[in-house]
């Protein structure tokens, strides 16, 4: 009974700030927009269901700093924030691709997918695991809503330029990517999160010009320059990941060259 009386007295506690509702709020609605996407997947509209992930993700992006901005973050929120995550960029993702592109493929494509959601729960319950505990300025692994965005600005980009995805190349494309996609979600290769930016702060109002002219752009263009800016994102962090891997080698080789003189000395 006392075991009883002191979980109901910790989750009690947890939910006395007030500033608590406004966040969870925000992380609910983007869990309502992922089960959303995963609804139009099954009934075909699949440029809706990309539209509804890429809102779950503003939503996403939203809750953590309103969290911040009025004192509500808590363990509760971080918990509740991976379970949403995990529907609305693992299975609405991987349901959506897999309606998509994936079915013809048959177990090929299940397996892509099994593992996207698998990889992309690991991602998750890594993060919790290292949070407070690694540095902010890059993320360990790709982010799952950024592989989730992968997925949804790919069917914008393949809707708006009207391509054939019917068994060509780039169908197999789409295939390699979410096992790629996988791989990145629980590698160690680092991303950067965007999260300290010098040159806002020391420069607000020319910050504020680029933003204007990038929405101006991606506005004009969004369907084609949203698959390119987080494709270009994916790629510049692994293309960086292996040219630290290529300098630290001679690095590496160079240490042990000079550990064998010593020790024939």
């Amino acid at each position: 009974m006392s075991l009883f009386s002191n979980r109901r007295g910790r989750l009690g506690a947890a939910f006395r700030n007030k500033n608590l509702i406004l966040p969870n709020t925000i992380t609910i609605l983007g869990l309502l927009c992922g089960l959303y996407a995963i609804i139009l997947s099954f009934n075909g509209r699949f440029v809706l269901a990309a539209y509804a992930l890429i809102l779950a993700a503003l939503f996403d992006g939203l809750d953590g700093k309103v969290a911040r901005l009025v004192k509500g973050t808590s363990e509760f929120g971080v918990q509740l924030d991976s379970l949403c995550d995990l529907v609305s960029f693992g299975v609405a993702p991987a349901i959506l691709v897999y309606s998509w592109v994936l079915a013809p493929f048959g177990r090929v494509g299940l397996m892509a997918v099994f593992l996207f959601v698998a990889c992309g729960a690991l991602r998750l319950a890594r993060f919790n695991v290292q949070a407070g505990k690694v540095s902010n300025v890059y993320f360990v692994g790709l982010p799952i809503p950024a592989a989730a965005a992968f997925i949804a600005s790919g069917v914008l980009f393949v809707n708006a330029l009207g391509l054939n995805l019917d068994r060509t190349l780039l169908s197999v494309f789409f295939v390699v990517s979410i096992y790629v996609l996988a791989f990145l979600m629980v590698s160690t290769v680092p991303f950067y999160s965007f999260k300290k930016i010098n040159y806002i702060k020391e420069k607000p109002f020319n910050s504020l010009v680029i933003l204007v002219l990038l929405i101006f752009v991606i506005g004009m263009y969004f369907e084609i320059l949203f698959f390119l800016l987080v494709f270009g994102y994916i790629a510049a962090g692994l293309l960086l990941f292996l040219l630290r891997l290529k300098r630290r080698k001679p690095q590496a080789e160079a240490g042990k060259t000079e550990k064998d003189e010593a020790a024939e000395k």
